[in-house]
């Protein structure tokens, strides 16, 4: 290789390709390599122009600056040192290397036995040696000028117990959008695009939370199967924009472009991050970045070093507890606020985050270097609070200044409105915000981030047209997804013309809806639930990058279009009613000598009695909320199969209440007024919301 290449020592800081106006610093930690070799490529990244060391070596960092390297520059990365599994190491020069910090990627991976740092079909995998080079077929890095104009960009600093969450897809979004010009549809640019967010504005959320946008690709067994990595948690660069969202595929800045415009709407960015896991999988996986630089630092390995501790289900584990695994971290998870602006991050299989190992340590390092970093402690912080290794389950249990994805919210909503016996206690529970699990250290109600459908798992129109997963298209002989869905087909397995069924189902997504936005705590609804998004039954439409997914925008049946606007009246009355998403929790405490901040009522408007919350078969009860300025709002809950006369509070003869919802109907009419003590008949399986007039 040609050595005309002007080279000086340059610092061990910071980390990646740095450009500083006249040249590029290069640093890369790696502990255990004994030579790193910086690669430089034409910029197609197809031909291997020279291959050059980096020169020093401080505090277990390789670095070298290059004063005639401009943003623009294809490169890649060599690594060289022991290969020997049975210690931990895994180097392999022969293998080109994706830069842990790399901030744009060139190309996608190109499936092919040289990805991997063994040779494949070998007897001994632990043993072998793999000397093909794997140029031809991995992404290549790029350096950025990550100079970008901002404008008066502002934070919508949302407070918590205002924000109302939309779980969506970037590509998913816009795939199908008709106003969206077709070149922008699934990216970036398109979720930008002023009919995209004024669609989100008209709906009243102040907060999306994108899938994972990390850079990742398409796994080897979907690849021959012709599916894809759809929801995107394999990540292989945590810096670098997924370029799959990129109308541009060399635009860096069209993310920023992005959050700028969904900020001058005053809707709030939030990404879903993996740092549990990367794409490269266990033993057997390929090698681009992490394995190859140095395997024994950045991942947690098992007693026998050739295999990995893997709690999250995808073969690996990163090593947290490693200081320069935890610096790239929080490097990359600043880098995202600081330069791309996002407004927090909703990190998956966040148990892992905080494991020592074997064990869930909520003052973890981890969790206590967020605490204290001045940037990041300042975001919106969302765990989802479980991982597949030992006591996974952490629900409630994260650190002050956290809020978690309650998937006990979840299922016992589901389990109420299919039914159930004995779930009225854990209903109670769930509607103010959860108290067991978060009314201690000082948090808040909002905490808890109130679900009934997620990505994962069935749609909320599914949700009542299914008893069974439905995964056949994943093909993997419908055995993939979860078991536990507490779905009901209303009494038809899938697409029906019955109009009761289908008006029952109706009435159904109207009951776990309002549940929601009446439920103290952060309410998150998943892209396509207010207007009846179907996924034809499968809950795990991870691979699934098709109409499965996408929004389907056009020739929406009339039912959806009624359902879209009861969406959004539920979200506006919850804007526009503070009880409903107070800041602190409620217990049943005295606001005046008469009045408590909550009241649980049987129908026949006495008080609940603690036999009556251990009657398994009860399934109707009101919630009457108050405030300090004497507001009072009275939710009458009914899962019961039939109609049930409520007695309605009231001191004298005069009192009257003002109906604001009543899931029995697809469009409600907030007009009546029932005077006390009423009675008002609650249909089955409806909800009932009335306000006390002139409150």
């Amino acid at each position: 290789m040609a050595n005309d290449i002007r080279l000086e020592p340059g610092l061990p800081y910071p980390l990646g390709a740095t450009w500083d106006g006249s040249g590029v610093n290069f640093a890369v930690f790696s502990a255990n390599a004994e030579k790193i070799e910086l690669c430089l490529f034409d910029n197609k990244g197809r031909r291997e122009l020279r291959r050059v060391p980096l020169p020093e070596y401080t505090h277990e960092v390789w670095h070298g600056y290059f004063p005639d390297l401009r943003p623009g520059q294809v490169y890649g990365l060599r690594a060289y040192g022991p290969y020997d599994p049975a210690r931990g190491h895994r180097f392999n020069p022969n293998k080109l290397l994706i830069d842990p910090y790399a901030k744009m990627l060139l190309g996608d991976i190109r499936w092919h036995d040289a990805c991997f740092g063994y040779r494949v079909g070998s007897s001994r995998a632990d043993l072998s040696f793999d000397r093909r080079d794997s140029a031809f077929v991995v992404p290549k890095c790029v350096i950025i000028d990550p100079s970008v104009t901002w404008g008066n960009d502002v934070h919508p600093a949302v407070p918590w117990d205002q924000t109302v969450i939309y779980e969506a897809h970037v590509k998913g979004m816009t795939a199908r959008h008709p106003d969206v010009p077709e070149r922008l549809r699934g990216t970036f640019a398109g979720l930008a695009d002023p009919h995209a967010i004024d669609y989100l504005v008209k709906l009243g959320i102040t907060t999306i939370e994108l899938l994972p946008v990390q850079a990742f690709f398409d796994d080897r067994y979907l690849v021959e199967k012709r599916l894809s990595n759809y929801w995107g948690y394999n990540t292989v660069a945590f810096f670098a924009p997924a370029t799959r969202y990129l109308s541009h595929g060399s635009d860096v800045h069209e993310f920023k472009r992005m959050v700028r415009k969904l900020h001058e709407a005053g809707i709030e960015v939030i990404l879903d991050v993996v740092y549990n896991h990367t794409g490269e999988g266990n033993e057997m996986g390929p090698t681009f970045s992490f394995r190859g630089i140095d395997n024994a630092s950045y991942y947690i390995l098992s007693e026998d070093p050739r295999y990995y501790f893997d709690v999250t289900g995808c073969g690996n584990t990163l090593n947290l507890k490693h200081e320069r695994v935890l610096q790239m971290v929080v490097d990359s998870l600043r880098e995202w606020v600081q330069e791309c602006h996002v407004d927090g991050f909703r990190f998956d299989l966040a148990t892992a985050l905080g494991r020592d190992v074997g064990t869930f340590d909520p003052t973890s390092v981890f969790f206590d270097t967020i605490a204290q970093d001045p940037v990041l402690s300042r975001v919106k912080l969302i765990a989802e609070p479980w991982d597949v290794g030992p006591d996974g389950y952490q629900l409630g249990n994260f650190p002050p200044g956290w809020a978690e994805w309650n998937g006990a919210y979840r299922d016992t909503v589901r389990s109420y409105w299919r039914g159930d016996e004995g779930t009225l206690p854990d209903l109670a529970g769930t509607l103010l915000g959860s108290a067991s699990l978060f009314d201690r250290r000082g948090r808040k109600p909002w905490a808890s981030i109130n679900f009934v459908t997620a990505h994962d798992g069935f749609t909320l129109a599914d949700l009542y047209s299914y008893n069974d997963k439905h995964n056949e298209a994943n093909l993997e002989d419908n055995n993939d997804g979860h078991d536990d869905n507490r779905s009901w087909n209303c009494g038809v397995e899938g697409e029906t013309e019955d109009p009761d069924v289908l008006a029952l189902r109706a009435k159904m997504r109207r009951n776990a809806l309002a549940t929601m936005f009446l439920s103290q705590g952060t309410p998150m609804l998943l892209m396509g639930d207010e207007i009846g998004r179907s996924q034809d039954g499968n809950n795990n439409a991870y691979c699934q990058d098709n109409e499965i997914n996408w929004i389907e925008w056009e020739n929406r049946a009339p039912e959806n279009e009624v359902f879209l606007e009861f969406a959004k009246d539920l979200i506006a009355l919850r804007k526009q009613h503070p009880i409903l998403k107070q800041n602190y929790f409620l217990h049943g405490n005295f606001i005046t000598d008469t009045i408590r901040d909550i009241f649980w009522l049987k129908p026949s408007g006495e008080g609940m009695e603690q036999e009556d919350w251990h009657n398994g078969g009860l399934k109707v009860v009101g919630l009457q909320l108050c405030d300090r300025e004497g507001l009072c709002l009275l939710a009458l809950f009914n899962a019961s199969d039939e109609d049930v006369d409520f007695r309605l509070p009231g001191e004298d003869d005069e009192a009257e209440w003002q109906t604001l919802v009543c899931t029995d109907q697809d469009e409600w009419r907030p007009k009546e007024m029932i005077p006390a003590p009423g009675p008002v008949s609650v249909t089955g399986r409806s909800i009932m919301v009335l306000k006390e007039e002139g409150r």
